[in-house]
Parts: C-alpha cells; structure tokens; sequence
C-alpha cells in the first residue's frame, strides 16, 4: 500500500485552538481574529463568501516567483522553513564536537551548500550507477538492476514498499504498485486536450536536453526521448487513473511469489526479493494487476538498448535536484516551471531543507520542537481534539440515514481514533546512516538506501502504531486508514493560523475545522471502508452504506460543476473523500463551537456575530491563489478541491452560514434547502 493509500491528507490546514480560551469574561478584552483589510466588500458573502472574506488580501498578495501557489498556509510553511535554517546554520557555525546525530544534520546540509564542489563534480558522483546500467546485457540482468536500484531507493519502474496490511493492519505486508512515468499520470500521455499535447511535446524536448547533459550528440538525445516517451506512453496505456486508484478493494491482490511469477514470468521475482532484503516474503499485494502484465510484455519486446536507455533517463531524473546546476535547472525548468507556471527557481538553502527533511526529518524534527513548540501547546491541543470528537458522536446520533447497527460500529471506530499531536514519543534512530562530505547526491542516494533498509524490515514484525509517518516541522495534518488516527504536527500548531488573543470562534472556524476535518476522514468514501482496528472490511448495512453513497453522489456532482479554469472543472469524484472531510469537518466544529457556549450567546466583536467570525475564519484558512498551470495540474492529479471551492461548497450546504449573513434566494450560491446535502 502506497502512502498515498494509507493517509488521506488535507492540505492547507489550520493550528493551535484553544476551547474555553474565550471565556464570557475574557469577551471584552479578546479581538476577533479577523483582517477586515483582507475583505472585498464589493462582494456579497452569498455571491462568492471566498472573496468577500480574501479578495483583497489576494489582490495585494500576488503570488512570489518562486511559487506555484501562495496563501496562508504557505507563508506558514516559509516561516517554518526559515526557522529549520536558522537551526542548521547553527550547527554550522559550533566549533564544539557535535552528537553524532547533529554531525550528520551538520555535514549533510554542509555538503548541500557547497556549490563550488558540486559543479566541479558535475556527473562524477553518479558514474557507478551510470556504469551499472551500461552493464546490462540481458533481460536477467535488467531484473538484477532494477532490484538493486530499488534497494537503494530508487523506483525505476515500478514502486515496491512494505507498510500494513489493509486487511490485517498488525502485520506489515509488501506491496506492489504501478509507476515508472516521468509525467504526472496516464491522462498526459493519452489525453486529446490541447494542454496536454503541449506538455507532451515539451517533455520530450525535457528528455533530449538531459541526454544532452548526459553526453549524448543531439541526433542521439532525440532518438533515446522517442524511445523513452514510447516505452512510457505504452506503461501508462495500462496505468489506473488517479480516480480509480481510489477504489481501495480493487488495489487489494494478494498473490503468492508463484502467482506473481505467473503473472510476470520475466522478472525473476525470488531473485529481485532476494537482491532488495525481502526474500521471507511468501505473498505481495499487487496494486494493479494488469500494469505488470504490461510490463511483462515490454521486458520481452523491447530491445535491452531501449531498457538502458529509459533507466539512465529515470536515474537522472530522480537526482538532477541534487548535481551542477545544468542538471538541476533543466529539472526545474520543465517540472517546476511547465508543469507548474512557477518563476524562478528557490534559494538554494530552501531546496536544501526540503531534502533534508525528507532524508533526515526527525533529527531535524528534534531540534525544531525543542526550539519552537511548547508543552502547553500539546495539552491544548489533546483537549481541542477530544471536544471535537465529542461534538462528532453527538452528530452521529441524529444520522437519520443511518441505522442502528450501523451507528454502533461508527460509534466504536470513533472511540477508537488515535491522536498524535505535535512530536512522536520515540524518536527515529539514526545511528545506521552514514553521511560523508563527499557528495550531495551520494548523500541522498545513500540515505534512501538506510530509509529502504528501514522500511523492509518491517516485515514480519507487528505494526509500530507509535511511529510517525510525517515529521514534526510538517505544517500539514492527516488521517491514516490502517491506524485509524490522526496526526498534527508542531510546524502546524502556530500561528498564523491560531491566534491566541482572538475570541474562540474564528479559532473553532480555523483549526476546529481542520481537526473536524481529519476526524471525518475515517468516514469518507475511503476511510468508511476500514473498521476501527484499521482493517479493511465492509462494518456497514447495505441499505446504510446505499444511502451514504446517494448523499456522496450528489456532492459529487455538485463539485462536478465548478469550473476551475478554461473548460476545466473539478473531477468530483477523484476529490470526494476531500470534500466530504471539508463539510464534515464545518459541521462538526460549528457543533463544537456552540457547545463551547454553553447556551449563552457569543459576544459581537468589530461588528461580527459570533457564527460570522467562525465562518470567516473557515474562510481565512483556504485565502490564497493559484498559478494557472498548477491549478490544471492539480484539477487532474490533487484529491483535493482548489482552496475557494472549499470554501463555497461545504458553506452553501450548510444552514447556520445562511442564517448567519442572510444568504437569500438569487445570491449566486444559494442552494435550495432540499438540495443541500449533509452526510456527517
């Protein structure tokens, strides 16, 4: 299973709040929360609440050239950025003997800052994996090779993991999925709009100009883009669309080692095992049975020369980030600018603490929470999730579409959702990895190798449920199926997003919604499929789970027709789990915010009722804007809705907002009462 699977993430999500913070006789020394200079009062809140609560803050805050999108919750993330800077200059500059851990904190990003030395290496580091592919002499050998990429972390064709067991989520099991493309999905190999066919070309010109870096005459780096666009456009042929990639039962095929040698008999699967660390495995999940018949079919067909050739093109494309700068900008060139609209590239220590936290995040991780998250800040937060689902079992009672059976299961996989707030109890142990200043891109390559090793030797132990699957300065939060829990980290839990001297409601409209959010995403579409010991298996009613998918579907097609750019609308079926967590997640902190009052009514603060400021801070949350490229990419790839669509579609479904500013028939997102749809 694919992390992508196991994790249904939110992005753009909120922080710390507080319940009972904004006791009645604090009311009059607490703000709103609110930036009234942000509004676009032109605009009616029923015509479009998304810009009458942002329009002129976006307006004033176009989006910086090194970004494909920008709001509140990137300016976060910069800030946090910033922040993991600071800590490794700091290690840098101490002239004492370091921990081993902070040595190799220290040398890591030391070694990524030293430009001179990486230009000067330019393609040298790289020259072992490079001979390793000129090498191959036989389909045998091919097999080889991509075993022993694949145990250095790096997917040359297909993706390989071991993480739990959807059925059995206290073992850990191998899994086995399609991959192998250099675009995004099959659609932009395959897809007729004219976009698409640009993006093409343009990736093709992307593959000849890095065979060119590679040495290649130009005749030659054309030839070898054909040959890698062809083998490419045939593997996506048989690829799932993100869509049905959803569909959780149907990425589930156990097969043994015999039936996977049946199923691809030119791959030497005993072997390929053997060569990565996991010759005890006796069965593989099988993600998409039909893409490794495919792949049988092109191991045969194709020439080994054609094979050489995609594998030095996916072995570049994997480390460009990390060689000379023609290599890196050519990367960013097509992948970030094409593909994305963005400007210009970052600065180089961004890019740097973007690779660190991903090989090294919770070493990192250690040192950002001792610097910059408080324990007070834990303790708020427990109590913040544990009103918020409260104010879910609460809802669940009044589900008339729900039976009573049903219900009781819901109520026990909510009694059994696991928070992890802010920073793990254990920490990763990072004794194994070595780090030499030798080589940026051996650095990485070689801590993909210790995270692989890590990883499959998992197998045939019980599941970890204390480990974390993100890291501490993460400004993001997430639920994951097979553990049925929910996860904020620290780098979330600050503001801008909370604001402590504000009155609670933009706080329940801010963060309580993030929180409702994730907790909702056990019972989405997906989620709704495991019990609540993370098990895949159907605890519904068929007339229950039938009235459930008639609500999904109408939200479905209210997303369907939101038009996101040119003829482009959101695909609501790819981003139902998303949308159906969004309008839970308001639901149920709204609930939880009038609870909260206990039955006295909320002070007006700078003119706002207490449910407007919890809407506008609902609002505040999604304020931001998107490049057009990176808007069409996520249309076609993201599960989630563009940030004003999830603003305006949870909202015109719910009630107390058009009590709240007088929504009325004629506004442009009214919704009839019996055409609104409410699930949890």
């Amino acid at each position: 299973m694919t992390s992508q699977q196991q994790r249904s993430i939110s992005y753009f999500m909120g922080s710390l709040a507080v319940f009972g913070l904004a006791a009645m006789t604090l009311a009059n020394t607490l703000g709103s929360g609110i930036d009234r200079k942000a509004f676009d009062t032109s605009v009616k809140p029923g015509d479009d609440f998304f810009q009458y609560v942002n329009g002129t803050w976006i307006a004033h805050h176009p989006i910086p050239s090194e970004f494909s999108r920008w709001g509140a919750f990137h300016q976060l993330r910069d800030s946090t950025t910033l922040a993991l800077r600071d800590i490794l200059e700091a290690l840098v500059a101490d002239s004492g003997k370091l921990d081993p851990e902070r040595r190799k904190l220290r040398d890591f990003y030391r070694t990524a800052m030293n430009e001179e030395k990486i230009e000067q290496q330019g393609l040298k580091p790289l020259a072992g994996e490079l001979q390793r592919i000129e090498h191959i002499d036989s389909i045998e050998g091919l097999g080889n090779a991509l075993a022993s990429f694949q145990a250095e972390g790096i997917s040359l064709l297909f993706h390989l993991g071991v993480s739990p067991d959807e059925k059995d989520s206290t073992h850990y099991a191998v899994d086995l999925m399609q991959g192998g493309l250099g675009l995004p999905e099959r659609d932009y190999y395959l897809g007729d709009k004219d976009d698409l066919k640009k993006i093409r070309e343009k990736y093709r010109e992307h593959v000849a100009r890095m065979f060119q870096l590679l040495g290649d005459s130009d005749l030659d780096a054309k030839k070898h883009a054909s040959t890698v666009v062809e083998i490419e456009t045939k593997l996506a042929e048989a690829s799932r669309t993100p869509t049905q990639l959803r569909d959780r039962e149907s990425q589930y095929n156990k097969k043994t080692i015999a039936e996977l040698s049946a199923l691809a008999p030119s791959i030497d699967w005993l072997k390929y095992l053997q060569i990565v660390g996991l010759s005890q495995a006796k069965e593989i999940i099988v993600g998409q049975p039909e893409f490794f018949q495919r792949v049988n079919i092109l191991l045969t067909s194709a020439p080994i020369e054609d094979w050489q050739t995609y594998l030095r093109w996916h072995l570049i494309r994997s480390t460009a980030p990390f060689l000379s700068s023609p290599f890196e900008e050519e990367h960013f060139r097509f992948y970030s600018g094409e593909l994305r609209g963005v400007k210009e590239m970052q600065p180089r220590f961004k890019r740097v603490i973007a690779t660190i936290d991903g090989e090294m995040g919770e070493a990192l991780g250690k040192l950002y929470v001792e610097k910059h998250f408080q324990p007070a800040a834990k303790r708020r937060m427990d109590q913040l999730v544990k009103n918020l689902i409260d104010a879910f079992r609460q809802r669940l009672a009044t589900r008339d579409w729900m039976g009573d059976e049903t219900k009781k299961q819901a109520l026990d996989k909510l009694a059994k959702i696991a928070p992890k707030i802010g920073y793990p109890e254990k920490w990763r142990d990072y004794s194994d990895l070595e780090v030499v200043a030798d080589s940026y891109v051996q650095n990485v390559l070689r801590a993909e190798a210790f995270d692989t090793r890590y990883r499959f030797s998992k197998l045939g132990k019980t599941v970890d449920r204390e480990e974390w699957h993100t890291t501490p300065q993460t400004v993001n939060a997430f639920y994951s199926s097979t553990q049925n829990e929910i996860t904020f980290p620290a780098g979330i839990l600050q503001p801008p997003f909370f604001n402590p001297t504000a009155d609670d409601a933009v706080n329940y409209g801010a963060i309580g919604a993030v929180i409702g959010h994730e907790i909702t995403h056990g019972f989405d579409d997906q989620g709704s499929q495991s019990d609540g010991d993370g098990n895949l298996r159907n605890w519904w009613t068929e007339a229950d789970r039938g009235r459930f998918m008639a609500l999904a579907n109408k939200l479905v097609k209210q997303y369907d027709d939101c038009l996101a750019i040119d003829d482009l609308h959101v695909n609501g079926r790819l981003t139902l789990g998303e949308n159906i967590a969004d309008l839970g997640g308001v639901s149920i902190a709204y609930a939880a915010y009038q609870d909260s009052l206990g039955g006295k009514e909320a002070p007006v603060i700078d003119g706002f009722t207490g449910p407007q400021r919890f809407f506008i801070g609902f609002a505040q949350v999604w304020r931001g804007s998107d490049r057009d490229a990176e808007l069409r990419l996520m249309i076609r790839t993201n599960p989630h809705s563009p940030g004003k669509f999830r603003t305006l579609v949870p909202l015109s479904n719910f009630g107390p907002f058009y009590d709240a500013f007088d929504i009325e028939p004629g506004d442009k997102w009214y919704r009839k009462p019996e055409e609104r749809v409410q699930i949890w």
